[in-house]
């Protein structure tokens, strides 16, 4: 596999994995911060957004 596919694939499968990951934690991150699941599940629509715009504008820095 060429090195740029499997850099991508890689990057893919962190970025999905790290937004997927707080789900699991999301009772206890809402019971740490003291608010409910549904408003800890902002934190997560939150991170979303941020790779939505995010990502074009850092890959579009770095070509």
């Amino acid at each position: 596999m060429p090195s740029p596919i499997l850099a991508l694939a890689i990057a893919s499968f962190c970025i999905g994995t790290t937004e997927f990951v707080i789900m699991g934690l999301l009772p206890e991150v809402a019971a740490d911060l003291g608010v409910s699941i549904p408003s800890a599940g902002l934190l997560v629509t939150g991170y979303a957004l941020g790779v939505v715009f995010g990502a074009p504008i850092v890959a579009m820095a770095t070509a």
